[in-house]
């Protein structure tokens, strides 16, 4: 599989994300993205075992039960997202250390009025900022 550098997000997906971890805060909330190559198709929201505002770990079921559905919905895995209710906009040494999944992180922040999602690449111990590209 090519390694994707950017997203492409449509605008209903987007909303969905927002959405969802809005109902979450102030616990970081997390979700898996579905589609092919660089377009995102569905979105799954998985259960934050941790219940934390700091910290995410995906519900191994919840998140076994969104594979399976990815699988047989003839999709792959494009991305990861979650949230940051308290900041930063960008990822932490956890994100980093714990990305186990070759795939475009999102990180939805919160302004104090609006989630803002930033896209980044995790790899070898590092992020890289990548596009994500909203639309239809």
């Amino acid at each position: 599989m090519t390694m994707t550098r950017r997203l492409i997000v449509p605008r209903d997906i987007l909303t969905g994300m927002t959405e969802y971890v809005a109902v979450r805060a102030p616990l970081e909330a997390c979700g898996l993205l579905a589609g092919k190559q660089d377009r995102a198709e569905k979105m799954f929201g998985v259960g934050n075992q941790a219940q934390s505002p700091v910290r995410f770990v995906m519900d191994p079921y919840e998140q076994l039960k969104a594979f399976e559905r990815i699988e047989s919905d003839g999709l792959e895995l494009v991305g990861i997202f979650h949230s940051h209710p308290a900041g930063p906009g960008t990822v932490s040494s956890t994100d980093i250390a714990e990305a186990a999944y070759a795939v475009v992180h999102i990180i939805l922040s919160f302004n104090g009025t609006d989630w803002i999602p930033r896209g980044f690449w995790i790899e070898n111990g590092a992020a890289t900022e990548v596009s994500l590209l909203f639309g239809e």
